[in-house]
């Protein structure tokens, strides 16, 4: 968001009525709908979190996309094709409620295929063994939903509930990934041990995928607005309470020595995450960055022959 200035700058230019009327409707429960007066800053800010989860949905696709081809099982391999086929579809979906407030969807690819628009830093790494598929599925997906099961609440109708067939979905994705590494916790020492290379690989990722804490009364907008309801933190204690006592219940490490839960204060402690290195991948500088991007910018091009004959369709039905 921007520093305080300009957001108070963008606010002075809105109408004082208009704006208080839009208050008093979130602060009722209800939801704004893509007709209806919403303050510039909204926008701006809604089209901004929707590109980067939207954008996230279709570059997440590709590190578990990545072993299709090499799935254990035919099983596996037809669940690994249709949680794929539903990242996209959610990423399509959301850049369809991006577009309700104004913004191309054809703008919005064009920035994430020339690196301009982001994504989550989780999505930035390489999938190394089958069982980080399983830890894709069950931590970074169960870490997704910790926050996009809050976000239901949020004040923008077509995001809602778009969030809620999401999660529905997200739903079976979770249960996928714990099923592959429940399968590989109850085989070999060989496999116990991949599980356990592929938490230690993850965990630090993870516990960026929340970003730094944040506090309350920093954007007060943001809460006020319910464009984000819990702060990054809160949202990161609620992950480690709901999937670190069962991360240890399969018998694995989780690798920070100094995670503990201090009952006293009620939250986790831990070891702060490497926020350099999380600045610096969403930033354009993960490990597999420009690969990601490079197999993306090449999927787009081997689908132009499609855009354009639905395109040629469209024309001919209008004339």
């Amino acid at each position: 968001m921007a520093d305080r200035a300009k957001i108070e700058a963008m606010l002075a230019k809105e109408d004082p009525d208009k704006l208080a009327e839009f208050e008093e409707r979130i602060a009722r429960g209800e939801k704004i709908e893509p007709g209806d007066w919403m303050p510039e800053l909204y926008r701006k800010t809604l089209i901004r979190f929707l590109q980067n989860h939207a954008n996230s949905e279709i570059m997440g696709a590709l590190p578990e996309g990545e072993w299709i081809p090499y799935a254990p099982s035919m099983k596996r391999k037809l669940a690994l094709i249709a949680k794929v086929q539903d990242e996209v579809g959610h990423g399509q979906l959301l850049y369809m409620v991006a577009e309700t407030l104004g913004k191309p969807r054809e703008k919005m690819i064009e920035e994430l295929l020339n690196g301009k628009g982001r994504f989550q830093n989780v999505f930035n790494y390489p999938a190394e063994t089958w069982a980080d598929v399983g830890i894709i599925g069950w931590l970074i997906d169960g870490a997704a939903m910790v926050m996009q099961s809050r976000l239901r609440a949020t004040s923008y109708g077509p995001y809602s509930r778009a969030l809620a067939r999401i999660c529905y979905e997200e739903t079976f994705h979770l249960m996928q990934g714990y099923d592959i590494i429940l399968t590989l916790m109850s085989g070999t020492k060989r496999q116990k041990e991949m599980v356990q290379d592929a938490l230690n690989r993850w965990w630090g990722p993870i516990m960026q995928f929340f970003g730094p804490a944040d506090k309350l009364g920093k954007h007060p907008e943001m809460y006020r607005w319910k464009l984000k309801l819990y702060t990054n933190d809160q949202n990161r204690q609620k992950f480690l309470s709901q999937y670190v006592p069962k991360i240890r219940e399969l018998g694995l490490t989780i690798p920070d020595p100094n995670l503990r839960y201090d009952e006293e204060k009620k939250r986790w402690v831990y070891t702060e995450p490497d926020w350099d290195e999380l600045f610096r991948v969403i930033g354009g500088d993960g490990p597999m960055t420009k690969e990601r991007l490079a197999l993306r910018r090449l999927h787009y091009a081997e689908g132009r022959w499609i855009r354009e004959a639905l395109e040629r369709f469209a024309r001919r039905r209008a004339a």
